[in-house]
């Protein structure tokens, strides 16, 4: 296998260009997700997969692109080889918007490269990525090898809004025995993911004139008959207040070793207080600060860790909302909603095992290169998420680069290189190879 692995790598070494090439080629095709901005010649992830899908035709591979979204397609290739040794390699193909083109260095979409670096949105987030993959797989087919096990490759959209073409390919495609997610991961080995839940919570009040507002504070002498109002968005304030101790108990309390401490947080991104909630529990009138809100929503990102059960925090958060409204004589007759999984938006948590051959394969590849080997947890969300949900041991590799959703995107050129190498080693090891 050494010899095999050093064959393969003289490869990408003299064909270099081949990977740099092909990044800045789909660089230069802006794949913006069209639920951030749509515009014209903004949003073209079907030619990204068009292009992707001619190289994956041209290296043997059966694939098949179809519609997530109208117009938004995943693009699927597949190696026949062994289930028991099967690999899915999965990258997306979508990109946040590149903001305003005049606070870049160069445009946005351009893929110059200088400094030894390949510059433009989705640079390193993660096109880099995506071609690294499919050049690891081309290196070891052209070096005259073949993996035993079969070879999936997942090119999906929607990544940026959620996930869902992820989620969609992993429901629809045969399972394989692990997967690497080639996410940007200045190369370390992530095979922990903590789990996100989009939730809201709707603190309720009831309406009023604000004139009244005293009557609701203090006492009031008899025969003042009037029905005080009460404040959601006061009440909201308390709510976050506790919200605030929970989070601070939840850091103390657990932890997972390859996590940063008090990386399980819940952050209120989004509150909307006023008045007349719609069914989603938002109001409809936010103008008017002469009525009591007799609503307020909350809109948190609750982040929890690898070792935890979706289930079980959500049981956790809403007996938490319980306690909360008993404090209260308003809220124990009129209970806070929780409202989970806003914009379908939900990744289950990430744990394969350090020791896993999965992950052992990629360590062993760098270390075949002479590299160090870190092996820690993500703590953003990826499309691993997707995968593990079905049970799918998944770990992140990928290039190195900065300024993700930044100005002035780029990926380091010598990573891409590293990265295809450490890849091209894993499917090595973790498929088994035979000579073509």
């Amino acid at each position: 296998m050494h010899a095999a692995f050093e064959k393969v790598c003289a490869l990408i070494d003299a064909e270099q260009d081949w990977a740099v090439r092909h990044s800045q080629a789909i660089v230069r095709i802006p794949s913006v997700n069209p639920k951030f901005q749509r515009g014209e010649g903004l949003n073209r992830e079907a030619d990204v997969q068009a292009y992707l899908a001619g190289i994956l035709d041209g290296m043997g591979l059966g694939t098949t692109r179809y519609d997530v979204f109208a117009g938004r397609p995943n693009l699927i290739a597949s190696l026949p080889g062994e289930d028991e040794t099967s690999l899915m390699l999965n990258g997306h193909i979508d990109v946040v918007p590149a903001g305003e083109a005049a606070r870049w260095s160069m445009d946005p979409f351009s893929g110059d490269i200088h400094d030894g670096r390949l510059w433009g949105r989705g640079a390193t987030d993660m096109k880099s990525g995506v071609i690294a993959m499919i050049a690891a797989l081309r290196a070891v087919l052209k070096a005259g090898y073949r993996p035993r096990g079969r070879v999936d490759i997942h090119c999906v959209v929607d990544e940026e809004a959620g996930g869902f073409g992820a989620i969609d390919a992993a429901a629809r495609f045969p399972r394989c025995r692990a997967g690497i997610i080639t996410e940007t991961s200045y190369g370390r080995i992530l095979p922990a993911e903590g789990g996100l839940e989009w939730v809201r919570v709707v603190i309720p009040g009831r309406t009023a004139h604000s004139a009244w507002r005293y009557t609701s504070l203090y006492p009031q002498p008899p025969g003042l008959e009037r029905t005080p109002g009460v404040n959601a968005v006061d009440l909201a304030a308390k709510f976050l207040i506790a919200m605030r101790d929970l989070e601070h108990d939840w850091a103390m309390t657990k932890s997972h070793p390859l996590m940063p401490p008090g990386m399980n947080t819940l952050h209120a991104g989004v509150i909307r207080g006023g008045a007349f909630a719609d069914e989603r529990g938002v109001p409809a009138m936010m103008e008017n600060p002469a009525i009591t809100p007799d609503c307020c929503a909350i809109d948190i990102d609750l982040k929890f860790l690898p070792n935890e059960k979706t289930a079980d925090v959500r049981q956790a958060f809403e007996a938490f909302v319980h306690r909360f409204a008993q404090s209260d004589d308003w809220l124990r007759h009129n209970p806070p909603r929780v409202i989970w999984e806003l914009g379908g938006l939900h990744f289950e948590p990430m744990n394969t095992p350090v020791d896993h051959p999965l992950v052992q394969s990629l360590a062993a590849g760098r270390k075949s290169l002479g590299l160090d080997v870190e092996i820690t947890g993500f703590v953003g969300a990826s499309d691993a998420a997707h995968y593990a949900a079905h049970g799918i041991p998944c770990a992140i590799y990928g290039c190195s680069g900065n300024n993700a959703h930044g100005m002035d995107e780029y990926v380091e050129i010598d990573s891409i290189t590293e990265t295809t190498k450490v890849l091209a080693g894993s499917i090595m090891k973790w498929c088994g190879i035979h000579d073509a």
